[in-house]
């Protein structure tokens, strides 16, 4: 028969993720023909607990790149975006987001510009899509079963017989310390 033992530790407790479709409209000076090309930099975010949910603040840079006065001239435009994402994420029966947990939220997919397109009035309409991932960090118990028939140690010990004795003396300089 197993005894067990609780080990207390910390642990994921609550885990999900989230995929994000947001559209934006850019006004630019210029009244463009052609986007050649939309790229997503410099993605920053931070997680943190609002009340029963996860809310994660963050943003990025979105540059679009485009022609003008009948694709002639080039320009590009940037553009920072700022967001701010709330996730219903599912913990454990024993615990809840008012507890002592930590909050660590990655990106499962970086932000990239899926659409982009120039509308009748001469602004850029794009539409960023990103994925992001919550994991909830608590303490947790776990039961770990122990074996409670553990063998004896043995005792070792030296035996000093009347040769090792003699083999002392014999050896031992008399005169060392003065």
């Amino acid at each position: 028969m197993a005894l067990y033992k609780e080990i207390v530790t910390k642990a994921i407790v609550g885990k999900g993720k989230k995929n994000f479709k947001n559209n934006y409209t850019l006004e630019v000076a210029d009244n463009p023909t052609t986007v050649l090309g939309c790229w997503v930099i410099n993605h920053k975010f931070k997680g943190y607990k609002s009340g029963d949910k996860i809310g994660v603040d963050g943003s990025y840079d979105v540059n679009i790149w485009y022609s003008y006065d009948n694709d002639s001239k080039t320009a590009v435009v940037s553009k920072k975006i700022d967001y701010n994402e709330l996730f219903n994420v599912k913990v454990k029966d024993t615990h809840d987001l008012h507890s002592d947990t930590d909050v660590i939220v990655r990106t499962l997919q970086q932000p990239t510009c899926t659409k982009v397109g120039i509308t009748d009035d001469g602004s850029i309409n794009f539409e960023i899509e990103k994925e992001l991932g919550v994991e909830i960090v608590g303490e947790t118990k776990m039961k770990i079963a122990v074996e409670e028939d553990e063998e004896p140690w043995e005792v070792i010990e030296d035996e000093v017989t009347d040769e090792i004795l003699e083999e002392i003396d014999e050896n031992v300089n008399k005169d060392y310390i003065q």
